[in-house]
């Protein structure tokens, strides 16, 4: 078996994978507007109701269909899920490992579908969509590999008379929760992550990217794995997410999202209801408010990699990352050149259909473009705008939620666009008297995810090593793209638990231990 390595991502200046994207992206566009079922126990279920995923390009064309599944079906989605547990936790580690290798390379061979598909859903570029798969990829090759160190008896000291032994079992069901910004990647890392330790899943999608949850249902089934090990239940996040969260017979919560869902999940779970026999166990990723930190310490001719890093890391996928940049703090000494090149490098942005491999796309739906807008009327009163500020219009982007990279300068630390979380292409830049004082801003806010500095001075790195309270911190590069083995990937108070996906101790937390001690 190779040592775990993370998938290279496709390269799209090649003719051949152009040709490979747009074929497939035109086979997607003739399956359009199918319906899908609810799968539990490997079974189809239908319900009255249905509801659609809409392209965000072109908000009037239907993706697909899904048969939205309730509390009934929940209940009999999480009775299956209990009776696969009681084979499916006595499954080797080595034959559970194997199923994910087994999807990889299913999902390897049908990667330019699924990427075109995501473009679609979600409005992800070829670049982004790509990335995501390649990432859900790395995620079922790293757990794999993870689960066969964690198998077996753990080293113990050793006393005279007694045979001890340490070893890890699962926890039962698990309810996974993931996000639509990263439909497939995290969707994945978080439900195998749930199946490779030997427990059971019930997988509510993410209500505006149910096709990449049947996509990964319909790759983990040709990979081979048992009925009822993960079961697909598509619906409400409020009223389906709502009951799973507080059923008893759940015995653990992945979710990614909002704060405020997350601080919600936490509450309800920390709650023991009739019937239940543990205390549930939570862990959640729940965005950020991160910075980039430029001193003042910087080469001049680093000034347009440094601009280039801060627009990747504020615009990619529309801002609609919870790694995103959305603070830049700048030492006063170079803000206006920095500012200059920033603006500069944006004027460069292409707008436009993802499905065209555009930079910048639409932002997922017509709530969160109200929302972006809002706040962008907030910040016209709270900072100066120098660039964007406006819903595109005109052409392609009536049909769409397309937004314009917006940047507000002389944003004071406490307004409300530099401490609240704007899901979107809005970036609020702060100016700040000296590195010190840039770091105090930088951990003046509720979250704590990731955050960049770009200085060339070793004892200011060191001292950001020490003092920048996130969980991913990125020196002289962009706050964006974590691969999975190598930035494990988590964050610090309202981020979330800090559970480090991608990471060598992600994995502990869909276990517990039993120690066993024989008298000899």
């Amino acid at each position: 078996m190779r040592p775990f390595r993370p998938e290279p991502l496709t390269d799209f200046s090649k003719e051949e994978n152009i040709k490979a994207i747009k074929d497939a992206l035109e086979n997607a566009k003739r399956n359009f507007g199918k319906r899908y079922p609810i799968i539990i126990n490997g079974k189809e279920y239908k319900t009255d109701k249905v509801f659609g995923s809409f392209n965000p390009a072109h908000k009037n064309e239907l993706v697909a269909e899904f048969y939205a599944a309730g509390e009934k079906e929940a209940d009999i989605a999480i009775e299956s899920a209990w009776k696969a547990f009681e084979f499916w936790r006595k499954f080797p580690a080595e034959e559970r490992a194997g199923f994910l290798f087994k999807a990889a390379e299913v999902l390897r061979r049908r990667r330019f579908e699924i990427t075109a598909w995501m473009v679609y859903e979600v409005g992800k570029n070829w670049v982004e969509a790509d990335a995501d798969v390649a990432e859900a990829i790395d995620y079922l090759d790293y757990y794999a590999h993870q689960m066969l160190e964690l198998a077996g008896n753990r080293p113990l000291a050793h006393i005279y008379g007694e045979n001890n032994e340490y070893f890890y079992i699962p926890l039962g069901v698990v309810a996974v929760i993931p996000p639509w910004n990263f439909p497939l990647a995290i969707l994945t890392g978080m439900t195998v992550a749930a199946v490779v330790t030997g427990n059971t899943v019930i997988l509510k999608p993410a209500s505006d990217s149910p096709m990449m949850g049947y996509l990964f249902m319909d790759i983990m089934r040709e990979a081979g794995l048992p009925d009822g090990v993960i079961n697909f239940l598509p619906g409400s996040g409020g009223s389906l997410g709502g009951y799973l969260v507080k059923h008893p017979k759940i015995r653990m919560i992945a979710f990614t999202g909002s704060k405020d869902v997350g601080i919600w999940i936490y509450e309800e779970a920390a709650k023991v209801r009739p019937g239940q026999k543990w205390l549930k166990r939570v862990i959640a990723e729940m965005g950020g408010k991160d910075a980039i930190i430029v001193d003042n310490e910087i080469d001049e001719k680093d000034i347009p990699f440094i601009a280039n890093q801060i627009i990747v890391s504020a615009y990619g996928y529309q801002g609609q990352k919870c790694s995103a940049a959305s603070r830049l703090i700048i030492v006063e000494d170079v803000y206006d050149k920095i500012l200059s090149a920033v603006v500069e490098e944006a004027k460069r942005i292409e707008i436009g259909d993802p499905a065209e491999n555009k930079f910048m796309g639409p932002v997922i739906n017509e709530s969160s473009e109200k929302k972006i807008l809002n706040y962008i009327e907030i910040g016209k009163g709270e900072g100066k705008l120098v660039f964007g500020g406006e819903k595109m219009r005109g052409g392609i982007y009536d049909e769409g939620y397309y937004i314009q990279p917006t940047i507000f300068a002389d944003v004071p630390p406490n307004a409300k666009i530099a401490q609240e979380e704007i899901f979107g292409p809005v970036l609020s830049v702060i100016k700040a008297k000296d590195f010190d004082d840039a770091l105090r801003i930088a951990n003046d806010t509720d979250y704590g995810l990731t955050g960049s500095v770009f200085t060339r001075n070793r004892e200011k790195i060191y001292k950001a090593k020490c003092e920048f309270h996130v969980g991913n911190l990125y020196i002289n590069r962009k706050c964006t793209g974590a691969i999975v083995g190598v930035h494990p990937f988590g964050g610090f108070n309202m981020s979330g638990t800090d559970a480090k996906a991608g990471g060598p101790d992600y994995l502990l937390y869909f276990l517990q231990g039993k120690t066993v001690s024989e008298r000899l």
